[in-house]
């Protein structure tokens, strides 16, 4: 059963995809190459549709199967909000606040419904605030081949493993989705996931990381944190210094670490991969420490320490040739 769910969920993503590379290129749907921009070629964009078809569709037949169906369901009302914006924006640019306009709500939707499952506020609230952090980071993070594709993969794997019920079935669901997308983005990418693709996955890992933590004890719900921690780490680091230095942070811009390799490397390939390294290492540093009876105070020294040690490497890869980017007055 669950290998024919992960052979579906791949094979309807992958197909979606090559229809959705066709449909770009009919409709010249591309992202022109710029100083902003980490490709050098006209490359066609939304293809991340075919994950959010199978992200909806293995939603809606799990709601069969849920205990708390509400909660589910307000999930995928939010993410279907998410996805549909993004995918306006893809055709037509949008207006940055009416994005997040949009975000807010499908946000708002995710914490009642993790309230109304768990009846937990300060998750309910965390629901929220992860919804609101993670569809924005994979959005900023998606800039060079593969880099989002693999990430979201990687993070889903931890919850696919651990939960034990209709819940991972979904997280396999975005794992096999992401994995049939995947060939169409790196190691060169064909299309881009789009703001349909990218701000979807980082909706859905926020339920996903949400549902994961309310059934963590107490001891473990810090581990969470390691799976999404690249991420974290160069999109909050490169945020906070475009706060400081008073610049538009809300603008596309060049600044993240995995940006600034790349052009120094002059390759996508190696850095996404470095960041896959990464991620694979923080799961298996949750699995150790999830193994271990340790105390809050341990556990989340560890993190500290992991969290620290990313920070360092963040300064490392930025390095002194970044420069700031002037920004616009248009």
């Amino acid at each position: 059963m669950i290998g024919a769910w992960l052979f579906a969920s791949l094979l309807v993503s992958a197909s979606l995809t090559w229809l959705a590379r066709r449909y770009a290129l009919r409709r010249q749907l591309l992202d022109a190459p710029g100083e902003r921009r980490a490709h050098t070629v006209p490359t066609p964009r939304g293809g991340g549709i075919g994950i959010v078809v199978v992200l909806v569709l293995a939603g809606v037949w799990l709601l069969g199967v849920v205990v708390d169906r509400v909660e589910l369901a307000a999930m995928l009302a939010g993410l279907v909000m998410v996805a549909g914006v993004g995918l306006i924006d893809d055709h037509r640019p949008l207006s940055p606040f009416l994005r997040l306009g949009v975000q807010v709500v499908a946000a708002a939707l995710l914490a009642a419904g993790t309230w109304h499952a768990t009846r937990e506020p300060i998750l309910a609230g965390g629901a929220f605030v992860l919804a609101m952090a993670l569809t924005n980071i994979w959005n900023f993070m998606d800039g060079i081949d593969g880099i989002a594709t693999s990430q979201a993969l990687l993070v889903a794997l931890p919850i696919v493993v651990l939960e034990a019920d209709a819940w991972s079935w979904w997280a396999a669901a975005l794992a096999a989705a992401t994995l049939g997308f995947l060939p169409f983005n790196f190691p060169k990418a064909r299309i881009f996931l789009g703001d349909v693709g990218s701000g979807t996955l980082g909706f859905a890992l926020a339920a996903l990381l949400v549902h994961g933590l309310a059934d963590a004890p107490l001891t473990h719900a810090w581990l969470w944190a390691l799976p999404p921690s690249a991420f974290l780490v160069d999109a909050g680091l490169t945020l906070g210094r475009r706060v400081v230095r008073g610049e538009r942070f809300w603008e596309p811009h060049s600044q993240h670490a995995y940006q600034a390799w790349a052009r120094r490397l002059g390759s996508h390939v190696p850095v996404t991969c470095a960041y896959a390294g990464w991620t694979i290492a923080s799961i298996v540093l949750m699995a150790w420490l999830g193994s271990r009876d340790r105390d809050t105070a341990q556990v989340s020294g560890f993190i500290a320490a992991w969290y620290i040690a990313g920070a360092g490497i963040w300064l490392s890869l930025q390095g002194k040739g970044v420069p700031r980017v002037k920004e616009s007055t248009e």
